[in-house]
């Protein structure tokens, strides 16, 4: 029989209701481990779960939470090398067995598990996964960047989803990267463009988060509040202009999950352009497909990361190339439903780190 482990975990019954607490046995089938967590974020998608009435996969009462790190306790049958680990899990697992996952699109199998959505997510003491997928931390390399386990939680989607977005819009030496929205996963789209060797450019409509990305990686950034779409393109063109920066093929990261923000982002396509979407939002926007024609430019959306690029992106982190410290703050567990209704209202200035 399978190690069962006792464990707690709150719990999403209704739109808008504050989160309960239930015990539960963390029982590994095969494949599967045990990973008593160390942290987990509060993303924005769990916010839309909690409050926007986004509908998660399987039916509520349902564990949120899918930026998980923590350490193996418990395997199933074919995972026991893992017992013992540090493990960052994917925000999106595939099943790496269909025929999508063979072809290279595991974004897309139909089979995946996403905590906190498929399967119960992080905010408790433990969870278990699949073990298909795990990205191992170096503990060593960990302690010498200054950060706790609990603090590379974030990796799991924050750091990996706009790494797979830069990886994909092919980001290089010489590029022009506009990020729009530089609050959480926007932070680091734009510390990893930099890294990848791109001028990074930040919009926001708030001012502190823009002063602290200019300490981490944006060579200019723009209140998008002090300008009108045209005056803010004319604002990027001149300032490419004057550091003889290319004025097409310009990358931009939609990262804010607002409508404005997807807005903004669409009308700075200029020729050979490639639009990330990054950010999530139920709201619609009013946009002029036309533009992509006309500029030959090319749109991307962007679901997760696959777990083969976990590796890359954590390395930025740990050889200090890209800032955990400055953007999370660790938060009790048990404080559970009053950093979700901060963050919702936006009293946040770090992505929080839920510990149990």
């Amino acid at each position: 029989m399978n190690e069962q482990i006792s464990a707690r975990r709150w719990l999403m019954t209704a739109v808008g209701a504050p989160m309960v607490q239930e015990g539960f046995l963390a029982t590994p089938d095969a494949g599967e481990v045990v990973v008593a967590i160390a942290g987990c974020g509060v993303c924005h998608t769990d916010l839309g779960y909690l409050y926007d009435g986004v509908r998660t996969n399987q039916p509520l009462p349902l564990a949120l939470g899918h930026e998980i790190s923590g350490r193996v306790v418990a395997a199933g049958a074919g995972a026991e090398s893992w017992i013992g680990r540090a493990v960052i899990i994917p925000a999106v697992l595939p099943c790496g067995e269909c025929e999508q996952c063979k072809r290279g699109r595991p974004n897309i199998c139909r089979k995946q598990k996403m905590p906190g959505n498929d399967i119960h997510g992080g905010f408790g003491t433990h969870i278990v996964v699949p073990a298909r997928g795990l990205c191992p931390v170096d503990e060593t390399r960990l302690a010498k960047a200054g950060l706790t386990l609990a603090d590379v939680s974030v990796v799991a989607d924050a750091v990996t989803t706009p790494y797979q977005a830069v990886v994909r819009a092919e980001v290089k030496p010489g590029s022009v990267a506009i990020v729009v929205g530089v609050g959480g996963v926007g932070g680091y789209a734009a510390q990893i463009a930099k890294a990848f060797g791109a001028t990074v450019i930040a919009i926001d409509v708030d001012d502190a988060k823009l002063a602290l990305i200019g300490q981490y990686g944006a060579a200019l950034t723009l209140n998008a509040r002090d300008h009108d779409q045209k005056s803010l393109k004319a604002k990027i063109s001149d300032y490419c202009k004057a550091q003889n920066l290319p004025l097409t093929e310009w990358i931009i990261f939609e990262c804010s999950g607002t409508a404005i923000g997807q807005t903004t982002a669409f009308g700075l396509l200029t020729f050979g352009a490639t639009l990330c979407i990054v950010g999530f939002t139920m709201d619609r926007v009013e946009v002029r497909l036309s533009n992509l024609m006309a500029f030959d430019a090319r749109a991307i959306g962007n679901w997760g990361c696959p777990p083969e690029l976990y590796p890359g992106a954590l390395d930025l982190v740990l050889d200090g190339k890209i800032e955990l410290g400055a953007f999370v703050e660790r938060r009790p567990l048990a404080d559970i439903n009053a950093v979700f209704a901060e963050a919702h209202s936006h009293q946040l200035k770090r992505r929080a780190v839920l510990v149990p």
